[in-house]
């Protein structure tokens, strides 16, 4: 029986999420063999084959099972309402599908757009999000520079991916409705084989400890012995922090993990429990 030995993943040839997605192969120890302009790859140190494609290419392939997996941004596989599953939301490439109008223009609410001209590369999205509101516009698909099209008598209005803003701005758009949310998704094909499922879950194992390392930090401190029982309770670290007795009689020093997100409140708190010689150190891998 000759059953495939590498997994097939599809990334972005080019565009915002292509250097994310190479980096996360990469830390997760995973080296391709790439060069410039080529549309493969193989990795050196891990069953996977890499396709370069178009992003709005990428659900497709994945549903027709040209690429057992993808990397692709949730707008477009929305937009392209391809038949595949999720398997991993990612953490990068995000941004917002919005709505913008001129500047100078007054709103009021979603419904100011009731027979408007709104144009858009995301017609599906879009109609989908203007029903749910009983607002009917008139949408014109466009591909390219959709910013424009209020400056040259198009549109009324635009709907398009949003990052920083700085080029809604340059063109004299305000954002004035969030369509949705958006962050780059690991998709598979619906019918792959076991041996494909083993060689996902190995790559899926990597890739969150990934991202729990990103969420975490590791933290030293001295702590002094009458106020431990308070500041382990705030810093329990994956089971419980290490503590080590320092020279200096009434001390020790503390060793744990803090979340990213509750990090300078927790900071602040140690500090006031009289926590000293503070050290933070990133993690660059984290299994739990």
């Amino acid at each position: 029986m000759n059953e495939k030995k590498q997994l097939r993943i599809a990334i972005q040839k080019s565009g915002r999420l292509y250097d994310d997605s190479i980096r996360m192969l990469r830390e997760c120890g995973i080296e391709l063999n790439n060069g410039l302009q080529r549309l493969k790859a193989e990795a050196y140190n891990f069953p996977l084959e890499v396709f370069f494609l178009r992003d709005d290419d990428i659900p497709e392939y994945v549903a027709g099972g040209v690429a057992d997996i993808g990397i692709v941004g949730e707008n477009v596989l929305v937009e392209t309402q391809a038949d595949v599953q999720t398997v991993q939301r990612l953490g990068f490439g995000k941004c917002r599908l919005c709505i913008a109008i001129p500047k100078g223009k007054k709103y009021s609410g979603v419904e100011d757009f009731e027979g408007k001209r709104i144009a858009t590369t995301y017609v599906n999205v879009l109609e989908q999000f203007l029903k749910k509101r009983k607002v009917k516009a008139e949408i014109h698909e466009i591909s390219g520079s959709v910013e424009i099209a209020p400056g040259i008598g198009l549109a009324d209005a635009i709907c398009d991916i949003v990052s920083s803003g700085s080029t809604l701005f340059t063109n004299g758009l305000k954002e004035v409705e969030t369509v949705m949310k958006s962050e780059a998704v690991l998709i598979a094909n619906k019918n792959l084989k076991s041996a494909d499922m083993k060689i996902i879950e190995r790559l899926l194992f990597r890739i969150q400890a990934v991202q729990q390392a990103k969420r975490n930090k590791y933290v030293l401190l001295n702590a002094p012995n009458d106020k431990l029982d308070l500041i382990t309770a705030m810093i329990p670290g994956m089971k419980s922090p290490t503590i080590l007795p320092l020279a200096k009689k009434g001390w020790s020093s503390v060793h744990s993990v803090i979340e990213e997100d509750r990090f300078w409140e927790i900071i602040e708190e140690l500090k006031k429990l009289g926590a000293q010689g503070i050290l933070v150190v990133p993690i660059e891998k984290m299994v739990v």
